[in-house]
């Protein structure tokens, strides 16, 4: 990434700042794999919410917990539905769901959506996002737009 800023100083967006050849990293994620050493330690699963700050954990309460009673992963059900192209309330939403809905069939379903966002690029699932929203609205009310 460069320094590049615009004529009062502030940086560039970092789209404007990368390189090509971190472009391509980035996009094909092989700056994900140094977290593969913290699957290995036990730190963190295959599949699962992905880490966050503590700070921004305890912005969302008793659902922060409930998200956090799994182990962080290196990939998720937000991640392959949209990831960057998703709001914060929207990822909490999938990462709820997830927690509710954590088995063995639909962590080796993303693990395999996984391999194909490189190649695909990352798209937003809508009617994904539609279920995951009404599950959560359900469960926690309005709680997940207020946290996030």
């Amino acid at each position: 990434m460069t320094d590049a800023r615009d004529a009062a100083g502030a940086h560039l967006p970092d789209d404007q700042r990368q390189s090509a050849m971190t472009r391509l990293i980035r996009r094909l994620r092989i700056d994900e794999l140094p977290q593969l050493w913290h699957v290995l330690r036990g730190d963190m699963a295959l599949v699962g919410p992905r880490p966050l700050l503590q700070s921004t954990v305890a912005g969302f309460g008793r659902l922060g917990e409930i998200r956090n009673s799994v182990p962080p992963g290196l990939t998720g059900w937000a991640q392959v539905s949209g990831n960057t192209r998703l709001s914060n309330a929207e990822k909490l939403a999938f990462d709820l769901w997830y927690v509710a809905h954590r088995r063995a069939g639909l962590d080796l379903r993303i693990l395999a959506e996984t391999l194909l966002v490189p190649l695909r690029g990352e798209v937003r699932h809508d009617a994904r996002l539609a279920r995951a929203s009404r599950w959560a609205r359900e469960r926690f009310g309005r709680a997940v737009e207020e946290a996030a």
